[in-house]
């Protein structure tokens, strides 16, 4: 009885060493991982949602400006006025 408890737990311990925990960062530093293409990504928790009617030109965290139709990620100065891309 003792033998065969004693074999189950090598066999458990031995399981469990082959086993090792993930590396979130996987080379791309504190608060970053792989993403589905191998590129590193920062983690970043939930995005709030914008209360009310989005304002024209602001920059909303995790969506982008707004220029009134749809978000866009970046934008520059453009004959006085911005274009959005």
């Amino acid at each position: 009885m003792l033998k065969t408890v004693m074999i189950a737990a090598l066999a458990a311990s031995a399981t469990l060493a082959g086993v090792s925990s993930a590396n979130a960062a996987q080379g791309c530093g504190p608060g970053g991982h792989r993403g589905p293409y191998g590129h590193c990504r920062p983690n970043r928790g939930p995005v709030a949602v914008v209360p009310g009617i989005p304002a024209l030109g602001v920059f909303y965290p995790g969506r982008g400006y707004w220029d009134g139709h749809r978000y866009w990620h970046n934008r520059r100065a453009y004959h006085g006025g911005w274009r959005y891309y």
